[in-house]
């Protein structure tokens, strides 16, 4: 049996002697680590047992999760497809209406999956014709996917089996006899460290098998890169997205598949702006762009050879474009502004068209048509109330609620509101504060702040069953928007990514400390909550300010910041933090990363960190090692300690396709946590 002792508990980069007791739970198939779990495990259903409460927010919780909850529907031809979850379904069904059967019908049920319904509908993609549909069925919340093919009419499942797979699109081919896909080697073929190398895109013909697949792309001599297949709205040209992790900043190639013997055309490099398609009128393609244009502009590109210089059709604005499509000749627009979502259209030629008004502080969950459809399915949601479907038809310019969830929950007496409060440097960070109307601020009330700030992403109002029982008892809930972000376009993502990371952090703590001081809160009432990245935000911010916040819940955190690109697919990260194999990276990361910034004597805020054995995203190994550490400062203060949780979920991922009763014990014991530690009155 190997020990811990086997493992380096120090090691010199770049001139530096960094700390690493606990590397060895780093291997979850040591003894000495599943001794560690199964205390663990001990010891968080001990502190649980011991919060009465903890049975009462589970049948609270239970009443707010279970509702029928409803999907943005897609036409194809006569059909209409759509997800719905009924109320006490664990995951959403795909069904299919038909136009000329009065009938509404099943076509994929992934609560029959398997027994504990943790294998989830990952994605779908239907092909032109509408007869066939294939879809990706992710277990126990694992990024790797297998896609498997439906037909729409008669039900029947098709006998092959796509491997290997995971963070693809589908697309199909004109004759849908087909479709182009892209996948990696056979994991059991490579070493773990290449593990999301070495990407290449196939076609696959219906009726034959994976090994029968034939070779469209590949770029052996750069093992990192991404691609993405894409057919366009006339399907006659093949197009690939190449992507470098997760930088935004993709490359774009075309194939006509009229002459395919002249391969793809690079009509913008990797690395250089962002681009999506929106639509094409044969060789002219419309692009949704933040070259030149950080807050994004739709521009036009010409690929029949001549390689002009793109044309302006839409320029940038005020707000950033977010989304873009094209819908019954009408580029649609999905505007960001501060933080909300609106709605506008303009015409081919870029002419503003008008405004579909979407309701007040809400996001935009959902848009689906096509070039030659006249109506549009929206689907919006906010802090307060789930997802609404609407249609709107252009020819009339008429918006109509078609469906909404109904939930347990008196969302008039609530209500949301938006401020901007100055981070360290001055720059103006928006909060949404969501609790009771009529709130008065004659005394601090139990908080908990929400944050994420990285990779581009933007938080908009999201409704979440998880909190509405923390309103329901006077709590509220608050929602940074930081830097890292994509809130307010490019310069903002770029000031809180890489050397400027610690940015973010900053912006997290002003907001904590606007909170209490502005009477909303104080520091023994103030929670944190983040995940993943943002698991990471709270984690970094508690480890700088101890004193700030009255309790801490990181789940599935990146924590280890020097080793984080060595385990499954976090190199694909590096765009975004940067990487310790650089000196100049290593100075940085070193200085925030909470892993090695934990200090003796001092008395940190109690905290639960949670992670899942399934998780090939954010391997539990940062959770783990960080809960360990933090243990063994808190065994050490000479005065006090705080509680140090450590959750692991047992046949779970990062987060995808968790089914309904997973949600409702995880929040059950979030919302636990957060009661006992966060000081009454």
């Amino acid at each position: 049996m190997t020990t811990s002792n086997d493992y380096k508990k120090e090691e010199m980069i770049h001139g530096t002697r960094v700390s690493d007791p606990y590397r060895f739970l780093e291997d979850l198939d040591r003894e000495d680590t599943r001794e560690w779990l199964r205390n663990q495990e001990y010891h968080s259903a001990e502190y649980f047992s011991r919060i009465d409460k903890r049975e009462e927010y589970k049948f609270r919780l239970q009443n707010h999760f279970h509702y029928t909850k409803y999907y943005v529907p897609e036409r194809v031809q006569s059909s209409l497809y759509f997800l719905k979850a009924s109320e006490n379904e664990n995951q959403p069904k795909l069904y299919v209406k038909k136009d000329r059967d009065p009938m509404t019908k099943v076509l994929i049920n992934p609560n029959k999956f398997s027994d504990d319904q943790t294998i989830a509908l990952s994605n779908y993609f239907i092909s032109k014709d509408g007869k066939y549909v294939a879809y990706g069925r992710s277990k126990q919340g694992s990024d790797w996917q297998e896609i498997r093919i439906i037909d729409s009419d008669t039900l029947e499942e098709f006998s092959d089996r796509i491997s290997w797979v995971k963070f693809t699109a589908i697309a199909w081919d004109g004759d849908s006899k087909g479709f182009y896909y892209t996948r990696f080697p056979d994991p059991s073929t490579q070493a773990p460290e290449e593990e999301g190398n070495y990407a290449k895109v196939y076609y696959h013909e219906l009726g034959t098998s994976q090994e029968e697949d034939r070779l469209i792309y590949e770029d052996p001599e750069d093992k990192e890169l991404g691609f993405q297949p894409l057919i366009t709205d006339d399907y006659r040209f093949l197009c690939l997205y190449l992507r470098r992790g997760t930088s935004p900043k993709n490359g774009f190639y075309v194939m006509d598949l009229d002459r395919p013997k002249k391969g793809f055309l690079p009509v913008f490099k990797e690395g250089d702006a962002e681009v999506r398609y929106i639509s094409n009128n044969g060789t002219d393609f419309y692009f949704l762009t933040d070259l030149d244009a950080g807050k994004k502009r739709v521009i036009k590109v010409s690929i029949n050879g001549t390689n002009g210089a793109p044309k302006e059709i839409i320029p940038e604005g005020t707000a950033v474009i977010q989304e873009a499509l094209m819908v019954h000749q009408h580029f649609v627009l999905t505007l960001l502004k501060d933080c909300c979502h609106g709605l506008v259209t303009y015409n081919i030629q870029g002419e503003y068209q008008g405004t579909i008004n979407i309701p007040e502080f809400s996001s935009i969950i959902g848009l689906s048509g096509k070039r030659n459809h006249r109506e549009m399915y929206i689907g919006t949601t906010d802090f307060l109330s789930s997802a609404t479907i609407f249609k709107y038809n252009f020819e009339v310019e008429d918006l109509t609620e078609i469906c909404r969830s109904k939930v347990l929950f008196e969302q008039e007496e609530y209500e949301t509101r938006q401020v901007f409060i100055p981070s360290k440097d001055g720059t103006e960070i928006p909060l949404f504060i969501t609790g009771k109307k009529g709130l008065s601020l004659d005394h601090p009330r139990k908080t908990l702040l929400y944050g994420y700030g990285g990779f581009n992403i933007s938080l908009t109002p999201q409704y979440n069953p998880g909190i509405l029982p923390w309103l329901q008892d006077g709590g509220l809930y608050v929602v940074a928007n930081l830097r890292g972000g994509g809130e307010y376009g490019d310069d903002w993502h770029q000031g809180g990514m890489l050397s400027k990371k610690q940015k973010v952090y900053e912006d997290f703590i002003a907001a904590g400390e606007w909170l209490v001081d502005q009477g909303y809160t104080s520091s023994e009432k103030l929670g944190i909550y983040g995940r993943s990245n943002g698991g990471l935000l709270v984690a970094a911010s508690m480890i700088q300010r101890p004193d700030l916040f009255g309790a801490v819940i990181s789940s599935v955190p990146v924590i280890d910041m020097l080793r984080y690109h060595k385990f499954t697919i976090g190199r694909y990260w590096v765009p975004e933090y940067g990487t310790a194999d650089n000196p100049e990276h290593f100075k940085y990361l070193y200085k925030y990363s909470p892993l090695h910034n934990i200090k003796e004597n001092t008395l940190y805020p109690p905290i639960l960190i949670s992670s899942a054995e399934g998780d090939n995203r954010v391997v539990p190994a940062h959770a783990m090692k960080f809960a360990a550490t933090l243990q063994a400062a808190a065994n050490n203060h000479p005065v006090a300690s705080s509680p140090v949780i450590f959750r692991l979920e047992k046949k779970a991922g990062h987060g995808h396709g968790k089914p309904i009763y997973k949600l409702i014990e995880e929040w059950a014991d979030f919302l636990s946590f957060l009661h006992r530690e966060l000081k009454d009155e």
